[in-house]
C-alpha cells in the first residue's frame, strides 16, 4: 500500500509497522485523566513529556507521579524506579 508523506514521519524501517507516542495521565484507578496529541513514534518519552509540558505542569502544581524508567532525570516531581 502506498504511504502519503504525512505518514512518513509515523513509519518505522526497523519494525516494518507505523507506531505514535502518546502520552497519558491516570488517576491511581487507572482512569484517564488526560492524553496528549500523538508524537512519532521514535519520539523519546521524555522529550516527548518535556514537549507536551508534562513536567512542567506538575511542578507548577506540585504534584508528583508515578512513571517508569524511561522518564529518569526528568525531576522531582517525576518518581521512577531504582535502576
Amino acid at each position: 500500500i502506498d504511504r502519503i508523506a504525512v505518514d512518513t514521519p509515523y513509519y518505522s524501517g526497523k519494525h516494518k509497522r507505523h507506531g505514535m507516542n502518546v502520552q497519558v495521565l491516570t488517576d491511581p484507578f487507572g482512569r484517564l485523566l488526560w492524553a496528549s496529541a500523538a508524537l512519532p513514534g521514535s519520539t523519546h518519552d521524555l522529550t516527548a513529556a518535556r514537549s507536551h509540558r508534562i513536567v512542567d505542569a506538575l511542578a507548577a502544581a506540585g504534584l508528583k507521579c508515578w512513571a517508569d524508567k524511561a522518564y529518569q532525570g526528568a525531576g522531582r516531581h517525576i518518581r521512577v524506579p531504582f535502576r
